[in-house]
């Protein structure tokens, strides 16, 4: 369904993975992977997008340590791999990534000049930071791990973010749930979801954790959310 094109930032420029809705114009929505990289789940949530009516285009964000990381999360080895990316991974320097991917997708043929941002685990981190650093419309965040750590940024938020939080995610505990909630809850423009007894990952398809029922209530929220920010 999709195509790749290319994203040029000061460092250089890297591939992204772009899926087209049947209609245009369209909003954008920059969609931000796992530790696994660009792979068939980070593809296939960009198809989803476009499905839904929005142009979707996800940036290879480990490109500075090796471009096109596409891995599998059933694959043991994979993992290894995926930790070692994530180990060596520039935060700074992958948040302003997004801000390039984020410029670009203003400029795509047939975008409305919206753009929204969507990441999942590490992308969940970077999305946080991003609606905190950059300059797109709207933000989801699919449990990202480390928010708690960096909590403070939720003061600069001025976009609307929505965020999904596993009730017994593995990476992101009780105790950093209760940051996170504490730490945003006097800030309007955020708004949280918690999905009780779902693991870490809930909504990756054919992950070990993934939960068919509440992944499609958090992607439906998801959705309505993006239709309504992003017009």
């Amino acid at each position: 369904m999709g195509e790749y094109t290319s994203v040029t930032s000061p460092d250089g420029s890297f591939a992204a993975y772009l899926a087209r809705p049947s209609k245009i114009p369209a909003a954008a929505i920059v969609v931000i992977q796992e530790i696994m990289g660009v792979n068939h789940t980070i593809r296939g949530v960009a198809d989803d997008l476009a499905r839904q009516g929005f142009l979707a285009i996800a940036p290879d964000i480990f490109w500075r340590l090796e471009p096109g990381v596409d891995l599998d999360d059933r694959k043991p080895t994979d993992w290894q791999k995926a930790i070692g990316f994530y180990q060596a991974f520039d935060f700074a320097k992958g948040v302003a990534d997004i801000s390039a991917t984020v410029v670009a997708a203003k400029s795509l043929p047939g975008a409305s000049g919206k753009v929204g941002v969507v990441g999942f685990c590490l992308g969940g981190l970077l999305t946080f930071l991003s609606a905190a650093r950059n300059e797109a419309d709207a933000f989801v965040a699919y449990y990202g791990g480390g928010t708690d750590q960096h909590i403070a940024e939720g003061a600069k938020i001025k976009r609307p973010l929505l965020m999904h939080l596993a009730g017994d995610d593995e990476y992101i505990g009780k105790d950093a749930q209760r940051i996170i909630n504490d730490g945003l809850k006097s800030n309007p423009q955020v708004e949280i979801h918690t999905y009780p007894g779902r693991n870490h990952a809930f909504t990756r398809k054919q992950g070990a954790h993934y939960h068919e029922g509440d992944s499609k209530i958090a992607n439906d929220r998801t959705y309505a959310f993006f239709k309504a920010k992003l017009g």
